[in-house]
């Protein structure tokens, strides 16, 4: 029987074991049988959780154990954390990062470690492994949280080089495109949930934590509760949209969640609403790599084009500063498709 290649990595935020393998139907079945085996397209492979028992059936070399102290200091850092409402995605990410950078110095007790060895660190692990400059920063901020919260160890700032900012635009679709993918089921739950991410310009966590209360037809706003950052805000509803979730409301009748998935009261599947985009992309045949934070970018830059302020969109789009509503501003073409090329006058 043909065997598959390992690899561990990390998946939408999740460790996990990549499994690569021609197709077999013996190789597919033993995978299935695995607890939470998933398929990937973007990967071309089988994907299984991370844990010791996955490890030997995938023919990887166990992980790394962390050392006691390190470990009881990781768990402190974590319940610290919590205890100042730092949201799970956040302290899943530093937990992380902290992880590898104490796992690094295992054999090192914590408060002999200094300035120079986060650039041993930088140097020997992050930049040798060609990691990005995004777990670069990921790094930074949680040794920094950890050592003055946790060790009590003030860190000069200066001497932890962080990656210079990389200057990538959003990824904006036009309205055309954008109305082809909204267009493109017949299913009224989908269309509704994709409709709302764009016509709300909405994170995919907070259009799954949505509940019917949060809609005020009356005032036509959608009120989002606990978004990104523990914040509250609001966003305008137009009609249009208030119609389309009567009709759904009318079909579906969720009982707790806005958008339930197989099970009543229990909220819809983040990965299903990735596979509902994606459908809908393949139905109407856009080669590009869109994904839902594609139709929040959209939205902004479309606001923008149509003459709205930058302070209302920071507002609507939940952004703490108003430096990252102005990235708009490069993408927008509502003023450079008036400039006239020299080309034309030759």
């Amino acid at each position: 029987m043909k065997t598959w290649t390992a690899k561990a990595l990390k998946h939408r935020g999740q460790k996990r074991i990549a499994l690569s393998f021609p197709y077999n139907d013996e190789l597919q079945k033993i995978v299935r049988t695995i607890p939470d085996s998933r398929w990937s397209h973007n990967l071309r492979a089988w994907h299984i959780p991370d844990t010791p028992e996955n490890r030997i059936i995938a023919g990887l070399a166990p992980e790394e154990i962390l050392n006691p102290m390190h470990e009881a200091s990781l768990q402190s850092f974590v319940h610290w954390l919590r205890s100042k409402r730092y949201s799970e995605n956040t302290i899943r990410t530093y937990s992380d990062a902290l992880r590898s950078f104490l796992m690094f110095y295992n054999d090192i007790p914590a408060e002999q470690i200094n300035e120079n060895d986060f650039i041993r660190f930088n140097n020997q692990y992050i930049i040798a492994r060609q990691l990005s400059s995004s777990f670069q920063n990921q790094v930074v901020n949680a040794i920094k949280l950890f050592f003055r919260t946790i060790e009590k160890k003030q860190i000069d700032p200066e001497l932890i080089h962080r990656p210079r900012r990389e200057k990538l635009l959003p990824n904006v679709l036009s309205k055309e495109e954008v109305k082809l993918i909204l267009e493109a089921h017949r299913n009224t739950k989908h269309k509704t949930m994709l409709s709302l991410i764009y016509s709300c310009g909405l994170r995919c966590g907070e259009l799954l934590s949505l509940k019917p209360e949060h809609i005020d037809a009356h005032r036509n706003l959608l009120i989002i509760k606990q978004g990104k950052g523990n914040k509250d805000r609001i966003a305008p509803l137009s009609d249009k949209t208030i119609n389309m979730l009567r009709a759904y409301y009318k079909d579906y009748k969720p009982k707790v969640y806005l958008f339930e998935g197989q099970v009543p009261g229990e909220p819809y599947d983040n990965r299903s609403l990735q596979l509902v985009l994606k459908q809908a992309i393949r139905k109407v045949n856009i080669q590009k790599p869109v994904t839902l934070h594609w139709l929040r970018h959209s939205y902004a830059t479309h606001l923008l084009e149509a003459g709205t302020d930058l302070r209302y969109i920071q507002e609507i789009l939940g952004h703490k500063s108003s430096k990252t509503t102005k990235i708009y501003t490069h993408v927008s073409t509502k003023s450079i498709q008036h400039i006239r090329s020299p080309f034309d006058n030759l």
